[in-house]
């Protein structure tokens, strides 16, 4: 039996598995944007939390919609604006993060459209949650019921596509007071504040168990290789110009000043 496995698991794709913990969520974005465009390879990357809580955008998102950037602003919160689409989160040490990157051509059966991923990876979410909660994926969410503990954003290339989650492990409740109620949100939230749509996973089950369970899930679709974390940082050389970015001072000041404006001419 055990022959008849192996002998099966070597035909599937090879996928590159590296953990870090605590990389900072700037770096890990600048990381994977050059792994999508620059690599030919399969990737999991899990990061287990990020030190400095920092706000983080999809590629279209406005910060005077989606923020309240007088409290950024006073507490000097750093607002990344992302290469993938998707909402916009605060993320800290509470967070894990999982990231996919492969090639469409590895992935049998999954479209190289968002939908398409999106039921593929709720999939593999499934098997590694089967049994805990009531997990579900409700639009583009993964959820306990009816509150959610996953957000995900994509990027599809013309070989590859990116899929990657922020799971809330846990939260600091005071850093919700930094996001505004979207005025897009999934259907399911029926317009519920941050501390009534959301939920934790540690309620559910611990940490290092997760992430096992993650990359044992992933060996259904994949053969996977351990990479050292401090092997990596090559990618980071040559000159890759990024879309993820840091906005300045300068620009959060404009965007409030907008916001405050729009209000003025509408009252």
């Amino acid at each position: 039996m055990g022959i008849v496995h192996e002998a099966r698991k070597l035909g599937l794709p090879l996928m590159n598995v590296v953990r870090f913990k605590g990389m900072p969520i700037l770096e890990q974005l600048f990381l994977e944007e050059k792994l999508l465009r620059t690599s030919s390879d399969n990737w999991c990357i899990v990061n287990d939390g990020t030190n400095t809580p920092s706000i983080v955008m999809g590629l279209s998102g406005k910060a005077s919609e989606l923020l309240e950037l007088g409290f950024v602003l006073r507490d000097e919160v750093p607002v990344i604006r992302r290469f993938t689409g998707g909402g916009t989160v605060i993320v800290d040490h509470g967070t894990i993060f999982v990231t996919l990157i492969c090639n469409k051509d590895d992935v049998p059966g999954v479209q190289p459209y968002p939908r398409s991923i999106m039921s593929w990876s709720g999939l593999v979410y499934g098997q590694v949650l089967r049994g805990i909660g009531d997990f579900q994926l409700r639009e583009n969410d993964y959820v306990f019921g009816d509150r959610k503990f996953g957000g995900n954003a994509q990027s599809i290339t013309k070989n590859r596509w990116i899929h990657h989650t922020s799971f809330l492990w846990d939260y600091e409740v005071k850093n919700m007071a930094y996001l505004k109620l979207p005025a897009r949100a999934p259907e399911y939230r029926s317009a519920r504040d941050h501390s009534e749509f959301i939920c934790r996973m540690k309620e559910y089950l611990p940490r290092s168990l997760f992430v096992e369970k993650t990359t044992k899930a992933l060996e259904t679709h994949f053969s996977l290789q351990p990479v050292n974390s401090e092997t990596i940082g090559a990618v980071h050389e040559g000159g890759f110009v990024h879309t993820t970015s840091l906005l300045t001072k300068q620009e959060l000041k404009d965007a409030l000043a907008s916001s405050l404006e729009s209000i003025a001419h509408s009252s």
